[in-house]
């Protein structure tokens, strides 16, 4: 089971990059003859807040981080670590195989799109 299934209940997405990447999806393009509303202001999701099919989730960061683990071989099957988040900071949680591991797991999640940073000082090492 990975860590998107056994953290979030949820399958992973069609195309995992483009849910990695946090971009929320672009909204529906108006009709060229259309009248556009000038004044109305763009809502845009915060990049930690954008879920794995672009829409507004509060675990999106976590979600889209747990998807990317997913996606390396060397961290797929680890299964006793758990992702969190506090804003834009990822917070790991449990017990890491190695040092190495966790490394790996710091540095996936450094570079998943919103996250400003890593908290792994609730993870032991076996």
């Amino acid at each position: 089971m990975g860590w998107l299934q056994r953290l979030f209940g949820q399958e992973k997405p069609q195309n995992p990059e483009q849910a990695i990447s946090g971009q929320p999806q672009p909204a529906a393009q108006a009709p060229m003859d259309a009248p556009t509303d000038a004044t109305a202001p763009a809502e845009a999701i915060p990049p930690e807040r954008v879920g794995l099919n672009g829409e507004y989730d509060q675990s999106g960061l976590a979600k889209r981080v747990a998807l990317a683990f997913d996606q390396d071989p060397m961290v797929a099957d680890v299964d006793h670590v758990y992702v969190a988040q506090l804003g834009t900071t990822v917070v790991l949680k449990g017990q890491a195989p190695s040092q190495e591991i966790l490394n790996k797991l710091v540095e996936i999640a450094n570079n998943v799109n919103g996250a400003s940073a890593v908290d792994a000082a609730q993870v032991q090492v076996s």
